[in-house]
């Protein structure tokens, strides 16, 4: 959609890659990685800058339509708000930490030297990786990053038991993301973007109403068209547009209404904080290849 509405518009459709699935399914990390190499490699001028606020809008809508879009689907299967009953507050059991977002565990100084332990292991696989990957596929550092993650927590968890601290994962991650985003609006030259403001306003204006559709009629039919589906509808709108974390919020909004969906909270994360990322680096590459083959 991205590449064929610039081309429509006598942009590079490079710019429609920014638009698209850079920015809008990777967020502000893909848009930081994939920015500089577009400057460098094809003087793209301002990428990064146009990567940033895509990315930003992308963050903002997707978390305003995934409500709305479940909320339909949810109305036409009859299903009605479910009634709170009263639960105690135990803080040593987070099992459902995504979907009760109320239930809390505090974080202690272990747990934080654990976090920051797995965090610098992810970063110290990526960076010996990228050494040996730029001869191969050439990925962002980020996947690789992405990849120690998932194979780190999975031995941990499945090999030695041990008990993942998500609220400290999601803290520190949080944190990281708003220092990585600081640097990088700092760093924006927005002026370089003014030519581009009309045609890009048009061009996520319609990748919008495509995700809405595609949220409704695809994602919604093809899991199941009940409440489960529903909800990942709403999730997918949130990291289809925008991030992980917003499809997260976009689910929990939902829930806390009309009751759990553990296949959505299941599904929405795995796939939308690496495997989205994976075949989204793979995509991106074979359409530069194209464009600029």
């Amino acid at each position: 959609v991205g590449v064929g509405l610039a081309s429509a518009l006598g942009l590079d459709p490079l710019i429609g890659l920014i638009t698209g699935s850079i920015t809008l399914t990777g967020g502000h990390g893909t848009a930081g990685a994939w920015g500089p190499d577009f400057e460098s490699k094809f003087g793209l001028t301002g990428a990064t800058g146009l990567g940033m606020a895509s990315a930003t809008f992308g963050l903002v809508f997707g978390g305003l339509i995934g409500g709305p879009v479940a909320r339909r689907l949810i109305n036409k299967l009859g299903r009605k708000p479910v009634v709170k009953t009263a639960k105690s507050d135990d803080n040593d059991a987070a099992d459902d930490i995504f979907e009760q977002a109320q239930r809390t565990r505090l974080i202690t100084a272990d747990s934080a030297v654990e976090t920051l332990a797995m965090f610098a292991g992810c970063l110290a696989f990526a960076e010996i990786v990228d050494n040996y990957d730029k001869a191969f596929f050439d990925l962002p550092k980020f996947v690789w990053c992405l990849f120690a993650g998932v194979v780190i927590r999975n031995v941990l968890t499945a090999a030695f038991k041990v008990n993942m601290f998500d609220r400290a994962i999601d803290v520190f991650g949080n944190a990281s993301l708003s220092l990585f985003l600081s640097m990088a609006l700092l760093n924006l030259k927005l002026w370089e973007l003014t030519g581009l403001a009309g045609p890009v306003t048009i061009i996520l204006a319609v990748q919008t109403v495509v995700m809405i559709l595609y949220a409704t009629f695809v994602t919604y039919v093809f899991m199941g068209r009940d409440y489960d589906s529903a909800v990942l509808a709403a999730g997918h709108c949130g990291f289809g547009l925008g991030a992980t974390p917003t499809a997260v919020a976009n689910m929990q909004s939902i829930t806390q209404t009309f009751g759990p969906s553990h296949k959505a909270f299941l599904i929405v994360p795995m796939v939308g904080a690496f495997f989205v990322d994976l075949l989204n680096a793979a995509i991106l590459s074979g359409f530069i290849s194209v464009i600029k083959g």
